[in-house]
């Protein structure tokens, strides 16, 4: 379903969203009736606005290098930004890279100044709605804390993968640092899907965890058929340039008998 843009940027949401939005609401619905669906659902909105600002801080950092962005997708696991193309300059995908997390530790910095300390929590009347404006504020607060700090683990293609991607291009092939971006990522994505299915009971993070092993061992097959026709590309051209430059000599005719 597509919402709206920003700067050119489609923002869409995968069908499967409205399905976490109506469990979530739900669930309040369970707990407190009519107040727990607003409470949870104005929760839910929110984070995932602090997740369209994320994307938007590698949208913007990316267009900034010339870089298109078809979209931004919200699907229950989280957002995705899609980019014409990912740059090949290990400090642009660096900086585009960090972009996204800077977003959310900003965010929690604002947060963390503008809102009271636990003391003054405490100083709130129980009853009072202030006193729920200002705790919803510091659960959004940790929610930007965890969502920066997770963002940054090292499981390609999130954007602590990517951030490896980069240094290793710095000191290999492209093509080589992928792979191992993308080996770590797959081995780091597995134990986590595997803890969070059968250790913690969290099978959303766990389906987080996989999408994030199937859409790493992708992306890293893409780069190498990218780079497998680009080699077979060089390699015709120069074909064609030998043979302009050097062109065969045609040899006279025999003489007929």
């Amino acid at each position: 379903m597509n919402l709206f843009r920003v700067r050119g940027i489609l923002l869409a949401v995968h069908f499967s969203f409205f399905l976490l939005l109506a469990v979530n609401a739900f669930d309040g619905w369970a707990d407190s009736g009519w107040p727990g669906v607003w409470w949870n659902t104005a929760a839910l909105l929110a984070f995932f606005a602090c997740v369209v600002l994320h994307e938007l801080g590698h949208s913007f950092t990316a267009m900034h290098y010339g870089i298109g962005v078809r979209r931004i997708l919200l699907m229950p696991i989280g957002g995705m930004a899609e980019f014409e193309s990912i740059p090949r300059q290990p400090r642009r995908e660096l900086l585009i890279t960090l972009a996204g997390p800077t977003v959310n530790f900003v965010i929690a910095g604002v947060l963390w100044l503008l809102l009271p300390g636990s003391a003054g929590l405490d100083a709130l009347d129980p009853e009072s709605s202030a006193l729920s404006f200002f705790a919803f504020g510091h659960v959004l607060m940790r929610w930007n804390l965890v969502m920066g700090c997770f963002n940054l683990l090292p499981a390609f293609p999130m954007d602590g993968g990517r951030i490896l991607r980069a240094l290793l291009a710095t000191r290999m092939e492209y093509l080589r640092a992928t792979f191992w971006a993308a080996t770590i990522g797959k081995v780091l994505s597995g134990i986590g899907a595997v803890a969070a299915f059968t250790y913690f009971d969290e099978p959303l993070l766990g389906a987080l965890f996989t999408f994030i092993f199937i859409v790493g061992e992708m992306e890293y097959r893409a780069v190498r058929r990218r780079e497998m026709e680009e080699e077979h590309l060089k390699s015709v051209l120069a074909r064609l340039y030998d043979v302009r430059s050097n062109p065969v000599e045609e040899s006279p005719p025999l003489p007929q008998p």
